[in-house]
C-alpha cells in the first residue's frame, strides 16, 4: 500500500524557502497529485481528483490561492491526536501564506467598512478562467513541455518561472499514473463497471503525456485536468471537442458526452458555451453543438451552466432546440448575442479574431477562450447603496448613521436635478474607486503570493512571454465590474426628479427625513414617490435616465486599470446577491423600505414593477448602449409554461429574442415556470424538490434558495404572449 503522509502540501511548500514562490506551490501541487483523493462518479465514472489530498488541509485552488481549511485540520487531529503537534506546527506556518490574509493585510479599513455594508465588495478571490483546453487535449504534456523549452530559450532570465511550470505538468502526469491505478484497483471491486474501469486505466498508460486521440480519451484527459485544477468552466466545448466528437463509432462519442453531462452535474460544473460566429460572420455551430443540446435538454438538469451565442447566421434548427430546452423549466440556456458582445470587446482593444473566441465564464462572465484573465469578476458597485450614501451625506442609514464615505456635499443645496445627479456621481464614483483598490490589492496579492504555474500552462501567452496567469502573462488582462439595484436606483432618481424639482411636491429635506424614518409619518410622501413610473415599461423619460447612469458608470470603469495590464469594463450578474444586497439597503425614494428583500436582480424592472408585458419591457432595456456592458449583462424574464408548450409560443418568443438582439440586447435569461407552481414549491419544499429556476446568471433548485432570494423569483413579472 502506497505510504502517506498527513498534510503533503505543506510539507512540500515549506520544504524549499529558498525557490520562488511559483515553485514552491507547484513543489505542493506535485505532493497533492501524490496523495490525490480520487473518485469515481457514481453515474459518470469519470476520475474526479479532490481539492485536498489525503489527510491534507492545505490546498491551492485557482480562486481561492492558498488556503487552511481550519474543519479538515480539527477532524484530522481528532482522528490521529499523537502528530497533533506536528500538524498545528504545519498549520501555523501555513498560515501566513494564506491569500486572503496576504489580501486583507493590503486593504484599507475605510473600504472594508464598505464592503460590511455591502456598498460594493472588491477582490478576495482570484477569478474564474477558461484554459486552452484544445492547447491540453491535442498536445498533452508532452507538447507543453516542449513550449516550456522554448519560453525558457527566449527568456532565460525567468528560469524560475518555467521551473514552476515544470513542476505543475509533472504533476499531471504523476495523476495519471494515479488515477491509472485508482482505476485498476476499483476495478477488483466493481464487477458491473470493471471493463470500463480496465479501459479507463489503458487509456491512461498515454494520456496525458500524449494527446488524446478520441471522444473517450479527451474526455477522461479533459477531466482530470478539469477538477485538478478545480473545477471551473469548460468554455468552447463544442469547438475544441469536435475532432474527438468525429473520431471512433457513434455509440462511444454519445456514450462519453452522457459521461461527462452527469459529471459535470456531480460536482456543479459551471460555464459551458456552444455555436458562435467566427470573425468573418461564418456559423461555427457544428454537430456537437446539437448534441450537447439535445442532451441537456433530455436530462434536465441544472448544471452546467449553459450559453448559447447566437448571431444572425445562427442556423434554426439550433434557435428551435435552445427554445425547446428553455421550455422545460431549466432556465438552460442563457443566450448571448455576438452582434453586441463581439464590438463591446473591440472597443477595448480585442482584435475581431479574439473577440469572436469569446466564450462565457462561472455564472455568465465573458472571457476570451484560453487568451486571458479577465478578472471574472473583481468587484460590484450595489447602486442603491450609493444613493443611500448620497441622499444622508455618506451615512449608513442600515448602521445607525455611522459616516461610511466623506460628505461630498449636501442634497439639500443641489439648485437641480442634474447638480443633485452630478453629487450622486460623485458617490457612485467615490465607491467603485473603493471597489477598484479592494481590486487592486488581491490581484497584487495573487501576482506576488499565489502565482498559478498549471493554468500558466494552459493560458496562451504566459509560456511565451514568461509571466504567470496572475502577474500579466495572459494575451488580455482586463477586468470586469458588476452592478446591483440598477432598477431601483433608476426609478428613485426619477421620483426625485419628477417630485422635488419638476413639480415641487416634496422638498428634498423632507424627503432626507422620510427616508431616515424609513417613511414612519409620511405616508402621503411614501404613496407618491411609490407611484412614480417605473423602469420596464417603456417610458422615455425613466428608461433614458437609467441608461445615462449606467453609461456613465460603464465610461468612468474604463477610466481605470487593472493591475493586470487593462482597464475595467462593467455588467450585470448579480448571481445569488440581490436578496442580501436589498436587506442591506436602506429606504429608497423607489418607496421601497429599508431592508426590503425584493431588489433588481438583473438590468430588468425590479421583480413586479414591469407590468406591460415583454414588449414594453425589452423596450426599456433597449435604451441602454450596451455595447459598453464588456461583462455579462444578463436580463430576466418570466414566461408561464403554457407559452412554450405551443409551437406557436415557441415562434413567438424566438422573434421576441431576435427582436431584442437585433436592437441591441447582449444576453437573455429565461425561467419557464407560473407563480402557482412556486408558491405550492414553497409551501411545500418537499414534493417540489425537481424543480429549477433561473437566478441571477445562473440555475439552482428552487428549494435550496433562501426565503428572500425565492421571494424574489415569485416577485417577477409573469409575462404571457
Amino acid at each position: 500500500m502506497r505510504q502517506t503522509r498527513r498534510e503533503p502540501f505543506a510539507r512540500a511548500f515549506l520544504a524549499q524557502p529558498e525557490s520562488s514562490i511559483g515553485e514552491r506551490i507547484a513543489a505542493g501541487m506535485l505532493a497533492h497529485a501524490r496523495q490525490a483523493e480520487i473518485s469515481f462518479g457514481a453515474r459518470s465514472l469519470l476520475p474526479t481528483v479532490g481539492r485536498y489530498p489525503v489527510d491534507g488541509f492545505c490546498s491551492y485552488s485557482y480562486g481561492s490561492g492558498i488556503t487552511v481549511d481550519e474543519e479538515r485540520f480539527a477532524e484530522i487531529v481528532k482522528r490521529c491526536p499523537e502528530e497533533a503537534g506536528e500538524l498545528a506546527a504545519l498549520r501555523e506556518a501555513m498560515r501566513v501564506h494564506e491569500t486572503r490574509g496576504q489580501w486583507l493585510g493590503r486593504c484599507a479599513a475605510e473600504d472594508l467598512r464598505l464592503v460590511e455594508a455591502m456598498a460594493c465588495w472588491g477582490g478576495g478571490w482570484g477569478g474564474h478562467a477558461n484554459p486552452d483546453y484544445g492547447r491540453w487535449l491535442h498536445e498533452g504534456v508532452r507538447g507543453l513541455r516542449e513550449r516550456v523549452r522554448a519560453g525558457l530559450a527566449a527568456h532565460p532570465e525567468r528560469a524560475a518561472f518555467y521551473r514552476g511550470c515544470e513542476g505543475a505538468l509533472e504533476a499531471l502526469c504523476v495523476l495519471g499514473g494515479r488515477i491509472r491505478e485508482a482505476a485498476l484497483l476499483a476495478a477488483e471491486t466493481d464487477p458491473e463497471r470493471r471493463g470500463e474501469l480496465r479501459r479507463m486505466a489503458e487509456a491512461f498508460t498515454r494520456i496525458p503525456l500524449e494527446p488524446a486521440w478520441d471522444m473517450h480519451s479527451a474526455v477522461l484527459m479533459l477531466w482530470m485536468f478539469y477538477t485538478f485544477d478545480g473545477v471551473d468552466s469548460p468554455g468552447r466545448f463544442d469547438q475544441f471537442m469536435i475532432d474527438y466528437w468525429r473520431a471512433g463509432p457513434e455509440a462511444e462519442r454519445w456514450a462519453m458526452l452522457d459521461r461527462f453531462l452527469e459529471g459535470m452535474h456531480e460536482v456543479r460544473g459551471w460555464n459551458l458555451c456552444l455555436s458562435g460566429s467566427a470573425a468573418d460572420g461564418t456559423d461555427q455551430t457544428n454537430e456537437l453543438s446539437y448534441a450537447v443540446l439535445e442532451r441537456v435538454t433530455e436530462l434536465g438538469y441544472n448544471t452546467p451552466n449553459l450559453t448559447l451565442r447566437v448571431h444572425p447566421g445562427t442556423p434554426d434548427a439550433l434557435w428551435d432546440l435552445a427554445v425547446r430546452c428553455l421550455g422545460t423549466g431549466i432556465g438552460l440556456p442563457a443566450i448571448y448575442n455576438d452582434t453586441v458582445v463581439c464590438p463591446a470587446l473591440e472597443a477595448i482593444g480585442i482584435p475581431p479574431a479574439d473577440s469572436h473566441d469569446y466564450c462565457l465564464n462561472g455564472c455568465n462572465q465573458i472571457d476570451i477562450m484560453g487568451k486571458s484573465h479577465m478578472g471574472l469578476e473583481d468587484g460590484e458597485v450595489n447602486l442603491g447603496k450609493v444613493l443611500e450614501l448620497a441622499l444622508h451625506r455618506g451615512r449608513d442609514q442600515m448602521a445607525g448613521g455611522r459616516q461610511l464615505l466623506p460628505d461630498l456635499g449636501d442634497p439639500c443645496a443641489c439648485g437641480s436635478f442634474d447638480a443633485f445627479l452630478t453629487l450622486y456621481y460623485h458617490y457612485l464614483e467615490a465607491v467603485t474607486d473603493a471597489a477598484l483598490r479592494l481590486a487592486w490589492a488581491s490581484q497584487e496579492a495573487y501576482a506576488e503570493t499565489a502565482p498559478n504555474p498549471l493554468r500558466s500552462c494552459v493560458i496562451q501567452g504566459c509560456l511565451e512571454k514568461g509571466l504567470d496567469y496572475k502577474a500579466g502573462g495572459p494575451l488580455y488582462g482586463h477586468g470586469q465590474v458588476l452592478a446591483e439595484g440598477i432598477a431601483d436606483t433608476t426609478d428613485s432618481l426619477h421620483a426625485i426628479r419628477v417630485l422635488v424639482y419638476e413639480s415641487g411636491r416634496w422638498r428634498m429635506d423632507e424627503l432626507v427625513r422620510a427616508l431616515a424614518a424609513d417613511f414612519v409619518g409620511w405616508e402621503r410622501l411614501h404613496a407618491d414617490f411609490s407611484r412614480c413610473d417605473k423602469f420596464g415599461n417603456d417610458i422615455e423619460a425613466v428608461d433614458t435616465l437609467c441608461a445615462a447612469v449606467v453609461d456613465h458608470w460603464f465610461r468612468f470603469l474604463k477610466t481605470r486599470r487593472t493591475r493586470r495590464g487593462g482597464v475595467y469594463t462593467g455588467g450585470c450578474s448579480p448571481f445569488n446577491r440581490a436578496a442580501n444586497n436589498g436587506r442591506a439597503t436602506g429606504a429608497l425614494p423607489n418607496g421601497r423600505r429599508a431592508g426590503e428583500a425584493t431588489y433588481a436582480d438583473s438590468i430588468a424592472a425590479t421583480p413586479g414593477r414591469d407590468r406591460l408585458g415583454p414588449t414594453a419591457a425589452l423596450g426599456s432595456l433597449m435604451r441602454y448602449d450596451q455595447v459598453q456592458a464588456g461583462s455579462g449583462f444578463v436580463t430576466q424574464l418570466k414566461f408561464g409554461g403554457r407559452i412554450f408548450a405551443r409551437e406557436s409560443g415557441r415562434r413567438t418568443f424566438r422573434q421576441l429574442a431576435e427582436t431584442y438582439f437585433a436592437n441591441g440586447g447582449q444576453q437573455l435569461s429565461v425561467n419557464v415556470l407560473d407563480r402557482e407552481t412556486l408558491l405550492a414549491a414553497q409551501a411545500d419544499p418537499d414534493a417540489h424538490r425537481s424543480l429549477i429556476v433561473r437566478v441571477g446568471g445562473y440555475s439552482d433548485y428552487f428549494c435550496h434558495l433562501s426565503p428572500d432570494l425565492q421571494q424574489n423569483v415569485i416577485d417577477r413579472s409573469e409575462f404571457v404572449l
